[in-house]
């Protein structure tokens, strides 16, 4: 059972650690904050409730049963911390927030000391790993102090689903997907967890055995929602993410032909040879090299073939956009050649704003890209020269495709 429980542990870890990725940020951000706090809290309850870890602490401290007060109060700090996130995530003026805050933290913290007091009252010289919670059902103090435990973490449960059933309604995208997870969490947890518990505790008060419910069932259903509420508190906040790096890895790739044609020309420092780098930031270099290399071309754009390649594409039936975006296309490919070369411009060349310098971000660079793998069509450039012939990539007809 411990490493079920140690599983469920590393989960909520590894949740923490994505969310916590910036923590001078973090540390500013209320949310934020509390959030990684209940993440973590919640790691470390399961981390106490594992039985190797209680056999340690009773061990290391000379207290029998000790690990129980501990786990049972790492539960409340955690029912606390969940309760602390909900009033932020509600949001409103600060001094009310404030307020709702510090009176859950007041509440629980009386649970907690309430907790301790009740544990040393009790008498439980038996070290039971696994089955505390029914072992001393009927014990006086210790039947107490499990109830509290319980009660404190139940409400915490209860309020929820009562604001994520709320929210979940006025929300809508992923943030609404969150919610749902958290809620069906939360009913796991409830469910699960806290009647199964509340089942055999009270069937040893009734004289029957259900023990079976409080040390098989609700270990692996308090794992499971553990991991279906991370998923809910992380997938609002890391997919946009995950997504925005994966669209920037599909745009750096796209960019590869137009990156490739002016890789020469580039006097942009080059790009560190690291593994870990992230797409978007591969991305944004790769941006800024092409650009630096089109104000190098600039004075080789021949405006008689773009002007040539612009003609043949409206002839083929191209769209306006797409036939500038092919004409630009020759014209670059054109300029990269006689640059390369070293030759001199020509005297057609001239001022010229590419589409690409006039939209933001990379999506005018990756139509350009693409248009490099699709020529107008042939059309005789100045000086009797198929402009098909000075574009390298252009060499190839292609049917007319939308970029």
């Amino acid at each position: 059972m411990s490493l079920v429980v140690y599983l469920a542990a590393v989960v909520f870890g590894m949740t923490s650690m994505l969310l916590f990725r910036r923590p001078r940020t973090a540390v500013r951000n209320p949310l934020a904050l509390s959030t990684c706090v209940a993440i973590v809290l919640g790691a470390l309850v399961f981390v106490c409730a594992a039985p190797a870890t209680l056999g340690t602490v009773n061990e290391l401290t000379g207290v029998t049963n000790f690990g129980a007060p501990l786990t049972y109060g790492m539960l409340s700090a955690y029912s606390c911390a969940v309760l602390v996130l909900l009033i932020n995530w509600r949001g409103g003026p600060r001094p009310v927030v404030r307020r709702a805050v510090l009176r859950s933290m007041a509440a629980y913290g009386l649970l907690v000391a309430a907790i301790v007091v009740l544990f040393l009252l009790a008498d439980a010289d038996t070290e039971r790993l696994t089955d505390l919670d029914t072992y001393y059902a009927g014990t006086p103090f210790m039947r107490e102090m499990i109830l509290l435990y319980l009660l404190g973490h139940s409400a915490a449960m209860l309020v929820m689903c009562a604001v994520c059933v709320k929210w979940s309604r006025e929300v809508g995208g992923l943030l609404r997907v969150g919610l749902r997870l958290i809620l069906l969490g939360a009913l796991l947890d409830l469910v699960g967890f806290q009647l199964t518990k509340y089942t055999a505790v009270v069937a040893r008060w009734t004289g029957h055995d259900l023990d079976f419910l409080s040390t098989s069932v609700a270990p692996p259903m308090a794992s499971l929602a553990a991991l279906v509420c991370s998923v809910g508190f992380a997938l609002p906040r890391l997919l946009p993410s995950v997504l925005a790096h994966w669209r920037g890895l599909d745009d750096y790739r796209r960019l590869g032909p137009l990156w490739s044609l002016v890789k020469p020309v580039s006097t942009a420092p080059r790009q560190p040879s690291v593994w870990w780098r992230l797409p978007r930031a591969r991305l944004q270099w790769r941006e800024v090299s092409i650009h630096d290399a089109l104000l190098t071309l600039a004075p080789y754009f021949d405006h008689r073939v773009r002007e040539g390649a612009r003609d043949s594409a409206l002839r083929a039936g191209r769209s306006p956009h797409e036939a500038r975006l092919a004409a630009e296309a020759a014209m670059l490919a054109d300029a990269a050649r006689r640059a390369t070369a070293r030759e001199e411009p020509s005297d057609a060349t001239g001022s010229y704003r590419l589409h690409a310098t006039e939209v933001p971000g990379a999506s005018g660079l990756v139509e350009l890209s693409q248009a490099l793998h699709r020529p107008p069509g042939r059309a005789a450039a100045p000086g009797g020269t198929d402009p098909s012939s000075l574009t390298g990539p252009l060499s190839e007809p292609e049917e007319p495709h939308v970029a």
